[in-house]
């Protein structure tokens, strides 16, 4: 399950930071019945890379461009698939062309796929015949032969810059503990960092409804459990906990509901009692709990 959870966090994550920067489609194209942390993406217009605050992301979003993320380490069967997947994706795109009485460019019309991994083996890019151009890219990004149109970025391979930190928080371990660290140290004023903070708030809450965690799903949540911390203090300061506690109350109703088929009068009782324990706590209460046991623990309080 590590993928779907993963596939939710990375594609909230990458549509947050690119949709003012131009149109963002999450899926859709690139999968039929799977999902992946994939996005496609369009530029508006021109994007002024130098300085900007997305740094290394700006740069590959500077044409048109899809983005597949992977939690694990891949072989050639994954890049396989992704270069199936993107050939699917230029045929989408030839016959929206020729719906518009257009004809795409081969060199300057095709967009790139960018395929994000914690790390990759040697012997996977020699296969690919994959290569760094380190005139105008860092280390860590290689580039299989332009005719495939895919490039293969190591995420444990990129320097340790500011121009790094939002595909390294994509990484895994150690390299994804050092982002957090670095994305919460940077200034509160900083409007990217607010909305990333916000992302990682947001997608915590929903993931710890959920029953069937794996080991990886945890050490995902405990990498971002700092970013965590920090977006729920500046909640708090900022005077939003009341539209927080709104949106952890439709989280318990959630619970109560998909567990007992409704939330009547007795049970809307305990929600407020619920509501004073953290959604860790309260989540396996809400799942594990009979009706009986939970009217009782909590209305012995009231």
């Amino acid at each position: 399950m590590t993928q779907k959870f993963y596939s939710l966090f990375v594609e909230h994550y990458l549509e947050g930071l690119l949709s003012p920067l131009g149109s963002v489609e999450v899926s859709g194209v690139i999968t039929d019945s799977e999902r992946r942390g994939i996005v496609l993406f369009f530029p508006k217009g021109t994007i002024q890379t130098e300085r900007h605050p997305l740094g290394l992301l700006a740069k590959v979003a500077q044409s048109d461009c899809s983005i597949e993320v992977y939690y694990e380490q891949i072989g050639e069967t994954e890049v396989r698939s992704c270069l199936h997947k993107l050939l699917n994706v230029f045929s989408t795109l030839n016959c929206r062309s020729s719906a518009e009485g257009k004809t795409l460019d081969d060199d300057n019309n095709l967009p790139r796929l960018w395929i994000l991994v914690p790390s990759a083996s040697p012997d996977l890019l020699k296969g690919f015949g994959a290569q760094l151009e380190l005139e105008n890219w860092s280390t860590g990004i290689y580039f299989l032969p332009n005719v495939f149109r895919i490039a293969i970025v190591a995420i444990n391979q990129l320097p340790v810059t500011s121009e790094t930190l939002w595909f390294r928080l994509l990484g895994r371990g150690k390299v994804q503990i050092q982002a957090v660290s670095e994305l919460v140290a940077l200034p509160p004023e900083n409007l990217v960092r607010r909305n990333v903070l916000e992302m990682v708030y947001r997608w915590r809450i929903s993931v710890m409804t959920q029953t069937d965690l794996t080991e990886e799903d945890q050490e995902l949540i405990m990498n971002l459990t700092e970013a965590y911390q920090e977006a729920r203090a500046q909640a708090v300061q900022e005077g939003v906990e009341q539209g927080v506690q709104l949106e952890r109350c439709q989280v318990v109703e959630n619970l109560l509901r998909f567990r007992f088929g409704s939330v009547d009068e007795e049970l809307s009782r305990v929600v407020d009692s619920l509501l004073q324990l953290t959604p860790e706590e309260f989540t396996p209460l809400c799942l594990e709990l009979s009706r009986e046991d939970l009217l009782a623990r909590f209305n012995s309080h009231q």
